[in-house]
Formats: C-alpha cells, structure tokens, sequence
C-alpha cells in the first residue's frame, strides 16, 4: 500500500486537546470540500433541467464528501485509524470524477453520432468498476490519480472541447479552464513543488483544486445560460428533464 502523502514533514497540533496530523492538508481539504457544497447547493437549488447538470450536481456533491473524508481521516486523524481507512475518500472522488466524464458526455451528445456517446458512457462504467478494483487491491493513490487524469483528460476536455468546437459554449470553454487549474495543482503535486512546510505541495494542489471547483461551478452556470437559449421546439436529448433516478444507470443516456 503507498500514498505520496505519507512522507510530509508537518508538525502536528493540538486542539482542544484532540490531535491534528498534517493540520494544512486537512485544512486545505475541507475548504476544496466547502466549495464543492456550495456549488452543489446552488445548482440543486436551480433545479437545472438535463443530464448533463444531474450529473454536476451530483458531481459536486460527492467530490465534497471525498475530499472531506480525505482531509479528516485521511489526513487530520489517519493515526487513530488505519490506512485502509482513506479508501472511502479515494472511491467516493473516482465516482465523482465518472460523474463529471458523463456530464460531458451527456452534453456534447446531441453534437455526435448516438453510438458514440453511448459507447463511451458504457465505458465509462468499465473503466470505473476496473481502476476502482485495482484500487482496492492495491490501496495504491496513483491509481486514483490515472483516473481522474484520464476523466478529465480523455473524456471531459475532449467532448467539452468539441462542444466549444461545434457551438461555441461558454460554458464548455469555461470548463476547460477549471480542467487546465486543475492540471497545474495536479503539477505542483506530482513534482512535489513546495513553498513552505506549512504551505507543502498537497496545499497547494488543494488550493488549485478549490479554485478549479469554482471555474466548474462557473461553466455549468454558463452551460445554464446556452441551455435556455436553445428553449424553443423539442428539446435536445441532453435537456430531457426525465430520467432514471440513479447518475450512474448507462440507461439514463439513451
């Protein structure tokens, strides 16, 4: 079992007398995890029409709920547990990111042949089920970093790329921004660039996760507005507001 996060030399604190390991990191975590519930609460408040904004919201959600679980027990209070334990946090942030990979392609679907979308939203249940095994197996984080590395590069820079190709969306260029945010925190981490002990390098990719979050946010918003305007006739396979109750159902797409 292996986690880059375990050789951090961060000094613990103490309070109210309750132990706080990697107290930046658990920090940082939970503010990725805030913003993530803001965006969820916000766009389920809208009660946005289509898949593709089922899909974000539920993607927002359960990022929330990892990247919390990531920073209390992954990192605040690991010591009281054992390591198996940041597991939880690491399958709920791979389902989240397959949420996200079948956002865009709910979204660039009408934009594409019918076989296309549908291989690839079966796919992505495949790749999923397959990295999620291997996952468990090998309690290894870097299989969950070739995940959403492949989801947010292969699948949802792709189709939202492509989108902004055929219509140009603002909402799929914005979220090409927060996927570019993304890959620059995803840099600091990889290279383990660090300005300080106490502003390391998992920091500082929390904090590019939290602002790309936001840009997310942001382009599903955008991906509102371009929605309304395309309100006239019969709506567009993406914008039915019918669906099977679970996100993940390959059903749901048809």
């Amino acid at each position: 079992m292996t986690d880059p996060q375990t050789n951090i030399a961060q000094t613990s604190i103490q309070l109210l007398g309750i132990r706080i390991d990697e107290p930046m990191a658990t920090l940082t975590d939970v503010i990725v995890a805030l913003v993530c519930f803001y965006a969820f609460y916000q766009l389920n408040k809208r009660k946005l029409p289509g898949r593709s904004q089922m899909y974000f919201r539920y993607y927002f959600l359960l990022m929330g709920v990892a990247t919390f679980l990531g920073g209390v027990v992954g990192h605040g209070f690991l010591y009281a547990l054992s390591f198996g334990w940041k597991l939880p946090g690491w399958i709920v942030s791979m389902v989240s990111v397959a949420l996200v990979e079948r956002s865009a392609i709910a979204h660039a679907k009408p934009l594409i042949k019918p076989g296309l979308s549908k291989f690839f939203l079966y796919f992505n249940l495949v790749e999923l089920l397959t990295i999620m095994t291997i996952t468990m197996t090998t309690l290894n984080f870097k299989w969950v970093e070739v995940h959403s590395g492949y989801g947010l590069l292969a699948i949802v820079s792709t189709f939202h790329a492509y989108a902004y190709y055929k219509t140009r969306d603002k909402g799929s260029l914005t979220i090409l921004k927060a996927v570019a945010i993304t890959c620059i925190g995803s840099g600091f981490f990889i290279f383990k660039i660090s300005f300080h002990e106490w502003f390391n390098y998992i920091d500082i990719s929390h904090m590019f996760l939290a602002v790309s979050a936001y840009v997310f946010y942001l382009g599903a918003l955008r991906l509102e507005k371009r929605n309304g305007k395309v309100s006239t006739g019969a709506p567009l396979p993406h914008q039915s507001s019918s669906f099977i109750v679970s996100p993940l159902h390959p059903n749901n797409d048809k």
